[in-house]
């Protein structure tokens, strides 16, 4: 089996959805213009799929008041600090100071204009070639 798509439900999801494809590189596949608003977004290898709506069915869960540590959407980078400062500068707000893990990978978080944890990393050793 191969992972088709994460999806998270937002209040927001067509602002949140051009908010992502313009400051993280992401392309959208599918904007629906009607209720549930679903967006499908593509990464730039085009291997994964995040779907972001909006279903009152679901709840719409508290993202800005989730540790970093529960829930986080991570995103690969050569240069954690300048892809940091990036984000900050698009409006994303700062979620604590870049972490050196034992392995050498470095992390860093910031929360998207809706409060969704976004993790920064840099790799030592990449997971995949």
């Amino acid at each position: 089996m191969k992972i088709e798509h994460i999806a998270i439900n937002v209040t927001e999801p067509t602002a949140m959805a051009q908010w992502w494809a313009k400051h993280l590189d992401l392309k959208i596949i599918r904007a629906d213009k009607e209720a549930p608003f679903i967006h499908f977004l593509s990464d730039d290898g085009n291997e994964t799929l995040l779907e972001i709506y909006a279903n009152p069915a679901g709840e719409f869960p508290d993202y800005a008041n989730m540790s970093i540590f529960t829930f986080h959407i991570a995103f690969a980078v050569d240069d954690i600090q300048a892809e940091i400062d990036r984000l900050l500068a698009a409006g994303a707000l700062p979620s604590g100071e870049i972490l050196t893990m034992g392995n050498g990978d470095r992390l860093g978080f910031v929360r998207d204009p809706w409060g969704v944890c976004i993790q920064i990393l840099q790799r030592a050793t990449p997971l995949f070639g």
